[in-house]
């Protein structure tokens, strides 16, 4: 095994296509095609399905795919730090439901980043997608929450992907709306309140079991209900419809504006809001930089 060809292998990877990788790898086929070959039978898996369509991942590619990032960033930390005339890019990615504290630690991230290349993914996204991407180490880590409802669920599913989870604080439930909503004068509202106005939920996609829903008190019954696929859609409506969403009730006025406000909700639960990483991988330095970030950001918060 050698790096080019994991280079090699993610590029087919990402274009499905021997053809499309090897011109853009300025290679012949043939030599990407053998490249290939060679991985397969030195670990004797295969790689890759062959058929009309492309080159498609199969379940243990997927796997090996991961461990071939993982290894290409960590060559590129040691290329960087000894090697700093010849800096390559150095990648990071975060993975998170869609909080407003983990965008203002990667931003914190970022800021302080000494490096020259970089590429950095903030990937607000689905739950389960979260526990896939740092899964298959698409994803340096993850950021999700428990409580007693889905608590068990999540926990076997982190078991059987091999992930931990470290909780950051403990939150009680709040509703966000937007500071012009009846509601906003009120120092704490209750289910009861609520009934009159749009509930606001992110999509869960395939996996929309209530498990996996990123608000808590997904099953509360509601009349009217709205998914969105992004937080700025969300709190486009919040503001435009006096719609509410239930959350951990941190907002960052400095990256969402001054139009969002939260009000604790009267009810007995929490969120147990933490970080979750792959059980047999040390995390990176950057991935633990942005832990540090998390941590004081999410104390201060507290």
């Amino acid at each position: 095994m050698t790096l080019k060809q994991l280079e090699y292998l993610i590029v087919v990877a990402e274009t499905g296509s021997i053809t499309e990788a090897a011109r853009k790898l300025y290679i012949a086929q043939p030599s990407l095609t053998a490249a290939i070959h060679e991985l397969e039978k030195e670990y004797d898996i295969p790689i890759f399905t062959r058929s009309r369509k492309g080159m498609e991942l199969t379940p243990e590619g997927d796997e090996f795919l991961g461990y071939a990032r993982q290894i290409l960033e960590q060559a590129s930390l040691v290329q960087e730090r000894y090697k700093k005339k010849n800096a390559v890019k150095q990648r990071f990615c975060v993975s998170s439901q869609h909080y407003s504290f983990a965008v203002e630690a990667f931003v914190r991230l970022l800021k302080e980043y000494a490096g020259t290349k970089y590429e950095f993914h903030m990937r607000e996204t689905q739950t389960y997608d979260i526990i896939d991407d740092v899964a298959h180490l698409r994803s340096e880590l993850g950021i999700l929450y428990l409580n007693s409802f889905n608590e068990t669920v999540l926990r076997k599913t982190l078991r059987d992907q091999g992930l931990s989870f470290t909780r950051l604080f403990i939150a009680r439930p709040h509703v966000f709306i937007g500071k012009d909503n009846p509601l906003a004068a009120r120092g704490a509202v209750t289910p009861e309140d609520l009934k009159p106005y749009p509930r606001l939920s992110f999509e869960q996609g395939s996996h929309n079991s209530f498990y996996f829903s990123e608000e808590i008190l997904s099953t509360m019954d509601c009349d009217r209900e709205l998914y969105v696929c992004d937080r700025a859609t969300l709190f486009n409506m919040l503001v435009g419809i006096n719609g509410y969403t239930i959350s951990s009730g941190i907002i960052s006025e400095e990256l969402n504006g001054p139009h969002i406000i939260s009000r604790p909700l009267l009810v007995d639960d929490f969120m147990e809001i933490g970080y979750i990483l792959p059980v047999s991988i040390r995390p990176s330095q950057l991935t633990q930089r942005y832990i540090q970030v998390l941590e004081t950001l999410c104390e201060a918060y507290q």
